[in-house]
């Protein structure tokens, strides 16, 4: 494996390991008819996998020695090398139903899987190998959710795959990483939704997490407790409620009661 330095500000970690590259792969089903959007190639050991096993790779790579080198150590007629950042790429330009692999830095996840998820072009597969942690965080239940948790669910439903211990990266990172899959949801989960209306209260929900539901929705809705107590209570759920116990269906619940009552305001 050629000698190059990882770059601490980009978060690279190379991944050697080749039953755990095939895993991040196979957790996306990847077949010969798959277009494939790798993101952060890096030295190429998840990309010369990919392509023999799927029909097009398109690689972003954002550090541009690593972008340049990349044709020279994966020598492959069905890979395309962009360097770019990946929250600036522009999905559209993808065929639809395109799959997404990639191991990924730990500090690109939350905006990359928002990205992802909102985008008009989304990808209908995605395995990511990330922080444990954060992968746990994304795929939890009803009491204990999160902001991240509630945006991907609404686009994805998520499935937790093999833990890759750290010591199979080079450098190290402090704390294992996870595969998780994420499936595209094959019809909107509440077709007539205020996306808006809807992050804005679930924004306004986790803003102060600690606190009961009627708290954090009143300071982050700015109303008051009274009228915060009104919204849950019309929408049949206890203001004593933490953000985190809430369902997918308790926030919708939230939003269609505030179209309907002119909150928030």
């Amino acid at each position: 494996m050629p000698d190059v330095k990882p770059k601490k500000n980009l978060g690279q970690h190379w991944l050697h390991d080749k039953k755990a590259l095939n895993a991040v792969i196979d957790a996306a089903g990847v077949g010969a008819e798959d277009v494939i959007l790798e993101i952060g190639p890096g030295l190429g050991t998840l990309t010369e996998i990919l392509v023999d096993r799927a029909r097009e790779v398109i690689a972003i790579e954002l550090d541009e020695s690593l972008a340049e080198k990349l044709h020279e150590r994966v020598e492959a007629g069905n890979l395309e090398v962009i360097r770019q950042d990946i929250l600036r790429f522009d999905l559209t330009s993808l065929p639809p139903g395109y799959k997404v692999v990639a191991n990924i830095p730990y500090y690109l996840t939350a905006n990359l899987l928002r990205v992802l998820a909102e985008s008009p072009n989304a990808p209908a597969k995605v395995s990511l190998l990330v922080q444990k942690e954060v992968a746990q965080r994304v795929a939890a239940g009803p009491g204990q959710m999160s902001l991240l948790a509630v945006s991907v669910q609404l686009y994805y439903q998520p499935e937790l795959h093999e833990v890759i211990p750290a010591r199979l990266f080079t450098p190290p990172p402090k704390v294992d990483s996870q595969i998780i899959s994420l499936t595209r949801r094959p019809q909107p989960l509440f077709p007539d939704m205020d996306s808006k209306l809807f992050f804005t209260i679930v924004r306004a929900g986790f803003s102060e997490k600690r606190k009961k539901l009627r708290s954090s929705l009143a300071g982050g809705l700015r109303i008051s407790k009274p009228k915060a107590d009104e919204l849950l209570a019309k929408a049949g759920i206890n203001g004593d409620l933490r953000a985190q116990e809430l369902t997918l269906e308790n926030w919708y619940s939230l939003q269609k009661t505030a179209s309907a009552g002119g909150y928030p305001g």
